[in-house]
């Protein structure tokens, strides 16, 4: 029995890339997609937002040179080839879904309207969020924020490739880090954690929009968070 109604799950671009740590790896698609299935037949509404890391980063550019406009708008299109990716693994496994982009491009996408994508989850499409909110400077994490607040989500599910929650450090690193259970907004911003940047997570907690933030790596650990079961990192205000 699931616990939540209305879901916005935020993937890392990287987590689609698997230990390629480079593009979008098939396998890692079908196995998200097949939790995603499982849940919306239970009857959770699912909207997602992926990043590009695993294609381009905006930063990258920038330190290549570039504007950090131009660089930013190749990161957002990366966002868009991922969402194609997934859209097409869902419907493939039988699950209606639909892309929405905030910059337009209407041969491949919807563009993003705050009704309709209301609507497409009541019909229970899974509907996926493209193209950041389609400025440059912003992140795929605060895409995250203000779209879950936009359509009434209740929780925002971080699902992490390699990390099973939010540590005092990176546990790669220091084998002396502590993973945190629970924590509360403030605790990340002044404690400076690595779960995302600082516009995002000031941004949940003015609007007291909880977070969980889970390891995808074990078999349907997406089903299990959104049934219930303790894990991870839960971050509340």
């Amino acid at each position: 029995m699931s616990k939540y109604k209305r879901v916005l799950l935020k993937l890392s671009g990287e987590a689609l890339a698997g230990d390629k740590g480079f593009g979008i790896d098939p396998k890692i698609v079908n196995k998200i997609t097949k939790q995603i299935e499982k849940v919306v037949k239970q009857g959770v509404e699912v909207a997602i937002v992926v990043g590009g890391g695993n294609i381009w980063r905006g930063k990258t550019g920038e330190e290549l040179g570039m504007e950090r406009p131009t660089a930013d708008s190749m990161g957002m299109l990366a966002t868009v080839m991922n969402s194609l990716a997934l859209q097409d693994s869902l419907e493939h496994a039988g699950v209606d879904t639909r892309v929405l982009t905030s910059v337009e491009m209407k041969a491949m996408a919807e563009p993003y309207i705050r009704r309709r994508a209301i609507r497409h989850l009541e019909k229970g499409r899974v509907a996926i969020f493209a193209a950041g909110i389609g400025n440059p400077f912003f992140s795929t994490d605060t895409t995250a924020a203000l779209r879950a607040k936009e359509i009434d989500a209740e929780v925002i599910l971080m699902g992490k490739n390699g990390v099973d929650g939010v540590y005092s450090a990176d546990p790669k690193l220091d084998k002396t880090a502590t993973k945190f259970d629970n924590l509360k907004h403030m605790d990340v911003i002044s404690k400076s954690l690595a779960v995302m940047d600082s516009t995002a997570i000031t941004f949940c907690m003015d609007n007291n929009l909880p977070l969980i933030v889970f390891s995808i790596d074990e078999e349907d650990n997406i089903v299990k968070v959104i049934n219930g079961q303790p894990m991870g990192t839960k971050i509340t205000k």
